[in-house]
């Protein structure tokens, strides 16, 4: 190689490069010169000792300094206050809960809530978009802090990494699988990503409440949405936690899917265990839930358990043993207390006059005879729910 007037020339020398094949064998490698190799030099030019610069003395100690008061602020941001023993038992209590917009003083996602939850409960999270469900969600998980309030799930504040998080699983806007792996590996692999021993993932307990069958066995690709969502529920369920948040998880489900997801969320209360679902699908929160809370613009509406929220209306249905007469129905409608009363297929629509109570109508029903076999609200969840937000959902 010639090198020309001008040129730099660098020479490297390597015991190995990862870009090539190494030898098969030992080799030593001799390099030495053709010809004479000379250097330039200028003997004219001389350095003196220069002292070292000033910040090589101040830096390391300003940087000690420094750490040391991040140090101090962290410390005493993370300290959680004290666990409340007289809230041992109770899988969540919130109290004065607000979060801001980013850069607003007087716009909030959530403001001034408060809601408890007790053990076994399967407790529907709803209101309109914007409502600020999601973000209590990620509050209530430690993903973001809340700007007032506080929450405490088992008595124990929740800070970001706080340890009683260990007694939450969460579904919250999907979850990601690996496509390649079995739903089984999959689950195997997320529990020893979290670093507990493997008989705290009571895996098999989940996946049978989950109840995927078969299928744990093929590839996450061949799944359809139905069965990865049930996947990610059996994530979330792994180890069994005493509070489990899912956030609609019944998105891309067809009917029979819906009534299985259903089932899931009873089977896994029914050992004590509570539940929290968000979700847009009110019949089934009806069917699937024992309390409700209801939010709109980030307010607490109303709370409570759902056949109360949903009793409060003022049309009852009567269902009877046998089909009821037209005279008898007229006798109905004169009772006092019922403003009308109207033959159905299964017995009778009654509609109470203010002050009139179911109490007193089954009474007089059973005066007049008629074979009452069961008495309920007519009123659906989805016309309470609107009733309650004013119908701007």
């Amino acid at each position: 190689h010639e090198v020309q007037k001008g040129h730099r020339l660098r020479l490297v020398l390597a015991s190995t490069d990862l870009a090539y094949a190494s030898p098969a064998t030992p080799a030593t490698y001799t390099v030495s010169l053709k010809s004479a190799l000379t250097v330039p030099t200028a003997p004219g030019v001389t350095t003196a000792a220069a002292p070292l610069p000033a910040w090589v003395w101040w830096l390391p100690a300003a940087g000690a300094v420094v750490a040391a008061a991040l140090l101090l602020t962290a410390r005493r941001r993370t300290t959680a206050p004290a666990p409340d023993p007289a809230l041992a038992g109770v899988p969540l209590q919130i109290t004065g809960l607000s979060k801001r917009y980013a850069r607003s003083t007087d716009r909030y996602a959530v403001r001034d809530l408060s809601f408890r939850v007790e053990q076994g409960q399967v407790l529907g999270l709803l209101g309109p978009n914007g409502a600020g469900k999601t973000t209590t969600l990620r509050m209530l998980m430690g993903l973001i802090r809340p700007d007032e309030g506080e929450i405490r799930v088992f008595g124990h504040a929740i800070r970001p990494g706080a340890p009683v998080l260990s007694r939450v699983g969460a579904f919250v806007e999907g979850a990601g699988f690996l496509p390649h792996l079995s739903g089984r590996e999959n689950l195997e692999l997320y529990w020893r990503a979290t670093g507990r021993p493997p008989e705290d993932a009571h895996l098999d307990e989940a996946l049978e409440i989950a109840g995927l069958g078969e299928a744990l066995a093929r590839a996450v690709r061949t799944y359809s949405q139905g069965m990865r969502q049930r996947l990610a529920i059996a994530q979330a369920m792994l180890g069994l936690p005493d509070l489990l948040i899912l956030d609609e998880p019944t998105n891309g489900l067809d009917p029979p899917q819906i009534r299985e997801m259903r089932e899931v969320m009873i089977r896994y209360a029914a050992g004590g265990r509570t539940v929290i679902v968000s979700s847009h699908l009110l019949a089934e929160v009806e069917q699937s839930c024992t309390h409700l809370v209801v939010m709109d613009r980030g307010r607490l509406v109303q709370a409570g358990p759902v056949r109360d929220i949903i009793g409060s209306g003022d049309t009852l249905l009567v269902g009877t043993a046998t089909p009821v007469e037209e005279p008898v129905a007229e006798k109905v409608a004169a009772l006092p207390g019922v403003a009308s009363a109207v033959r159905t297929e299964d017995g009778l629509l009654v509609r109470l006059e203010p002050g009139g109570t179911p109490q007193a109508l089954v009474a007089e029903l059973v005066r007049l005879d008629v074979p009452v076999a069961s008495v309920g609200p007519h009123r659906r969840l989805e016309d309470a729910f609107l009733t309650l937000i004013g119908g701007s959902a």
